[in-house]
């Protein structure tokens, strides 16, 4: 009896637990799949799905292993991701008012770094040294209105 009191609290892992993670995924996969079979398996809608990846990222947040994206990785899954779902037709198609709302959003969420006034101090610098076309010393621009 003393035994078994011991062994609990030195941390020895018994059963599942003592398994290694590969292992452990391997059947928790076979248990998913059978509960799909058998009709019995959650199935989550759009807002369940989306709090449950909410509160994962939160978790792995606090616990320091989420991954941070950098600003090319997250353009690359917003590519991947764009991709995928003009590929299986469930993309959203933009008409033009749209368009142009997302794009007036998009510039105010980066406030002043990458803002309009940004572009045109840029492009003034470098349209002084000669490399850059789209805007004059006079300030006019060679945009065409699309």
């Amino acid at each position: 009896m003393v035994a078994d009191k011991e062994r609990g609290k030195s941390g020895d892992k018994r059963g599942f637990a003592s398994m290694d993670a590969n292992k452990q995924r391997e059947i928790a996969s076979k248990g998913g799949k059978a509960a799909h079979l058998k009709g019995t398996a959650h199935e989550f809608d759009s807002e369940e799905a989306r709090e449950a990846g909410r509160k994962g990222g939160r978790a792995a947040h606090l616990k320091g292993t989420a991954h941070e994206f950098d600003s090319e990785e997250a353009r690359e899954a917003g590519r991947k991701g764009g991709k995928a779902a003009h590929e299986k037709g469930t993309a959203h198609e933009f008409d033009s008012e749209e368009a142009r709302e997302a794009g007036r959003k998009g510039g105010e969420s980066r406030g002043k770094v990458g803002s309009h006034a940004e572009h045109e101090k840029e492009s003034s610098y470098s349209s002084q040294s000669g490399k850059s076309g789209q805007h004059g010393k006079d300030g006019s621009s060679n945009h065409t209105n699309r």
